[in-house]
């Protein structure tokens, strides 16, 4: 083939080249491609209500009125079952309120769509024990005598576990002096927690950090080594504070309340 292909004149041998690599884009442009498309999701006050039913529940020790909004965030993505060609990446790959991700990376534990959504309900549970060890531990309370109930339908994963803490240390405590710990602002974040308090990062910040704004929020809580993600397409008017751990955040709220500064990104 090659001989030949040197017998014939530059254009034609270019052109005749050419054919294979323009098959093989082809093909690419439309083969189904491990990608999803993600977007900013819905964000839930944890201070609130969902379907008509506290989100907070708290028996066994004193609960106090709050004002203000604790709001976890979350992203939208298409399922894990679905393919996605070339030519719709092109579309969303460089929008700001959308990002082309590998599959594995939103779904790690693979599966069956069935599979992924028990999976994540799975973890949204671990999420929330753990959350509420937490918060009694930081407010020294023995979980033998104080009970808290979590209620958030329809959300899956561990990434609210920080705003579920956070929520419970105000239902309770407040800021420690008498006063909100959310200062009266809508306050929102992200981040895993585990039960001796520690935050860790979750994936999406940037996209969440989008949903925030779009839904008041002024501060948001990110973990602290997923600044640059949050930083990335950081919206107006939203202020980012950087937490390793669940004293990390509360201690930021309440030098926020104080009209101090709060550590940033």
């Amino acid at each position: 083939m090659l001989s030949r292909l040197t017998r014939l004149p530059r254009p034609a041998a270019l052109a005749v080249c050419a054919v294979p690599v323009l098959g093989l884009f082809a093909a690419a442009a439309f083969a189904p491609l491990p990608f999803v498309v993600a977007e900013p999701g819905l964000t839930a006050d944890v201070l609130g209500s969902d379907q008509g039913k506290p989100v907070i529940t708290v028996s066994g020790a004193p609960v106090r009125d709050t004002s203000g909004q604790l709001r976890m965030t979350t992203i939208r993505a298409t399922g894990p079952s679905s393919t996605m060609q070339l030519h719709e990446l092109a579309d969303y790959w460089f929008a700001a309120d959308r990002a082309v991700l590998p599959r594995e990376v939103v779904y790690s534990s693979g599966g069956s769509d069935e599979e992924i959504e028990k999976h994540n309900l799975e973890e949204m549970a671990r999420s929330q024990s753990s959350a509420a060890d937490a918060a009694l531990g930081f407010l020294h309370k023995d979980p033998k005598d104080v009970k808290v109930d979590l209620n958030l339908a329809d959300v899956g994963g561990p990434s609210a576990g920080l705003l579920f803490s956070l929520g419970i240390v105000d239902k309770i405590d407040g800021d420690g002096s008498g006063g909100d710990l959310t200062g009266g602002r809508t306050i929102a974040g992200t981040g895993t927690i585990t039960a001796d308090g520690k935050v860790g990062a979750v994936g999406g910040v940037a996209l969440k950090t989008q949903a925030a704004r779009r839904d008041g929020a002024t501060v948001f809580l990110v973990p602290k080594e997923e600044c640059a993600d949050a930083q990335a397409e950081l919206p107006d008017g939203l202020q980012l504070v950087p937490v390793t751990s669940l004293t990390d955040a509360v201690n930021a709220l309440r030098a926020l309340n104080r009209g101090e500064a709060a550590p940033s990104c």
